[in-house]
């Protein structure tokens, strides 16, 4: 299996990263987050680390280390640095890879090119994460439009947060997509709750149905 898979999100802090990091760990691959923006607290790379289970070497470095936990854009302008889209060519791996965005897809990286450009390029399929709380059918359709605009394909939406029905099946109908499923709040949040989780809520089989 040599998929590369991309996950996204309608929002930041929505979840994705420990989704990522439960679906790398169920895939046994690699994980990679090219751009990191806030370095006080732990990164996503290290949650990914710590949950995934994934062996040592299996979280790849980060392209950009950004200090502030900013918009990449904004946050590589305060360091001082120039973000380059060329300088994002996704690895290619023996083995699955989970790639993750930062915050939406468009969400800039400079002030020329936005993440939903660099998937565009690079024509991976896509996971997009959504809450269920209010305000995701708007977000979740805008997203999902996005997406087809640019002909990314879309494997499917992945819930974070507690079952919300009607807003599930609404934003599954209107946007004619597949629900892989739904990962709720968990606590404690342990590398052990997080593959239980990934197991009962969704299909591997159908969640890793990229190219």
């Amino acid at each position: 299996m040599t998929k590369r898979i991309v996950v996204t999100g309608t929002d930041t802090g929505i979840g994705k990263t420990v989704f990522s990091a439960g679906f790398a760990g169920l895939l046994d691959g690699f994980y990679w987050k090219p751009v990191q923006s806030g370095l006080d607290e732990e990164t996503d790379s290290e949650v990914v680390a710590r949950l995934s289970g994934l062996p040592d070497g299996r979280v790849l470095p980060e392209v950009y280390r950004l200090t502030m936990p900013l918009s990449p854009h904004r946050s590589a302008e305060i360091d001082g640095v120039a973000i380059e889209a060329d300088d994002l060519s996704f690895p290619v791996l023996p083995t699955p890879l989970v790639i993750e965005g930062a915050g939406g897809l468009m969400v800039p990286l400079n002030r020329q090119t936005r993440f939903i450009d660099i998937f565009e390029q690079w024509r991976l399929p896509v996971i997009l994460c959504a809450r269920t709380a209010l305000g995701t059918i708007n977000h979740t359709l805008l997203s999902i439009e996005a997406l087809r605009a640019r002909s990314i394909p879309l494997i499917g939406i992945a819930f974070m947060g507690e079952e919300v029905a009607d807003t599930q099946r609404t934003i599954v109908e209107f946007g004619g997509v597949p629900q892989l499923g739904r990962l709720p709040h968990l606590g404690p949040l342990t590398g052990e709750t997080l593959r239980d989780a990934m197991i009962s809520g969704f299909d591997l089989a159908m969640i890793a149905g990229g190219d």
